[in-house]
């Protein structure tokens, strides 16, 4: 949902701009989209698939299930990968690093196998665990059949669901490492890979952050790039060719970068409030930081706060118990609302509690 204008006097993009049949481009952070075409439609998305794969091995790796410095080796079934691939061999052992950075970097699809293999046992039950966690994401539009997204049949996304995997992808920002990689060696230094998505070289602020070619699919790519602390991600899919892409991605980000930025809402500083009856009569608050805020270039975007807090309330309280929230509104439109909740736990004022604390206190003497 937008909840924002165009800066006056700017051009809005339509379908024509972009001839990629299916695109998308939203803000990363807070996934506030800024422009769309047939983001919703089903179709093969190639090796972007991959995000999903290199998603789900970084969310292992921060949980501590598996670490970089792991040993890989190559199953039968990995080796035996077509299309893009690092030429593994059967046995064949590398980091788990190693690995990540042949799946980002040269879009290996043997690669992708053997770190879904190493993952969850079975490339199948790293898929049944894909499929899970794009349902979990809200990706409606995709099924996936394999890891690496060579042609099967019944294997789809949207680019929609594109840019929702690769926002919780960029959270990662590990990820980061690998995908800003122009070119790099495997196997001690024989084996030379270049980076697939040439907007790296090309294209200002560009991070990743993954291509895609089949015949099926067409020339796809997610590319997401980074200017004055607002990430954009610009899907493209079933392009005719990769000039084609690059050039849609690259005309979306543009317009983004151009017309849009972010700003960050100054904290509220929040008092303590009156307690009723408890055994101490102030109650400190908290409330976590607020989320920067998708603004307009040009047209004087105000940022408003409202603070909804009691001037007081009874004991007892709970630590973390929801006293109240801090409204930002963005031109009178509300765009994020932040909790506020006690600080510490607060007894009720009774005869037992205050003879308990007397008695502490004589004890302490």
């Amino acid at each position: 949902m937008i909840l924002f204008s165009l800066p006056i006097g700017a051009k809005a993009l339509t379908a024509e701009d972009i001839s990629a049949p299916s695109a998308i481009l939203v803000e990363g952070d807070n996934f506030n989209i800024l422009y769309e075409k047939n983001s919703h439609k089903k179709r093969s998305v190639a090796s972007i698939t991959k995000v999903m794969t290199v998603l789900l091995v970084m969310e292992d790796i921060e949980s501590g299930k598996i670490s970089l410095k792991d040993t890989v080796t190559a199953s039968k079934h990995a080796s035996s990968m077509g299309g893009s691939d690092i030429w593994l061999e059967e046995g064949e052992q590398m980091s788990l690093d190693d690995m990540l950075k042949a799946t980002l970097v040269a879009s290996a699809n043997d690669a992708a196998v053997a770190l879904a293999e190493y993952t969850e046992g079975s490339e199948d039950a790293f898929v049944k665990r894909m499929n899970t966690r794009a349902k979990e994401l809200g990706m409606k539009d995709t099924v996936f059949k394999n890891c690496n997204g060579l042609d099967e049949e019944g294997h789809y996304s949207s680019a929609y669901d594109v840019a929702l995997m690769s926002a919780e992808l960029i959270k990662h920002t590990k990820v980061f490492d690998y995908t800003s990689i122009w070119l790099d060696f495997l196997r001690d230094g024989k084996t030379q890979i270049v980076n697939t998505n040439k907007l790296l070289k090309s294209y200002n602020g560009i991070t990743g952050l993954k291509t895609g070619t089949t015949s099926e699919a067409g020339s796809c790519i997610s590319a997401t790039a980074r200017r004055d602390g607002m990430n954009l991600i610009a899907v493209s899919l079933g392009c005719d060719s990769t000039n084609e892409r690059f050039k849609s991605a690259s005309t979306m980000l543009d317009y983004g970068f151009n017309n849009f930025g972010i700003k960050v809402p100054e904290k509220v500083k929040i008092d303590k409030i009156k307690v009723n009856k408890g055994m101490k009569e102030e109650l400190s608050l908290v409330a976590n930081e607020p989320k920067s805020i998708l603004i307009s270039k040009g047209n004087n975007d105000k940022i408003d706060t409202k603070v909804n807090i009691p001037d007081s309330i009874d004991a007892p309280i709970k630590q973390d118990k929801v006293i109240g929230e801090i409204e930002y509104n963005l031109n009178g439109k509300l765009v994020e609302k932040v909790k506020v909740r006690a600080k510490e736990d607060i007894e009720e004022c009774s005869f037992a509690n205050s003879f308990r604390y007397l008695w502490a206190f004589l004890v302490s003497l």
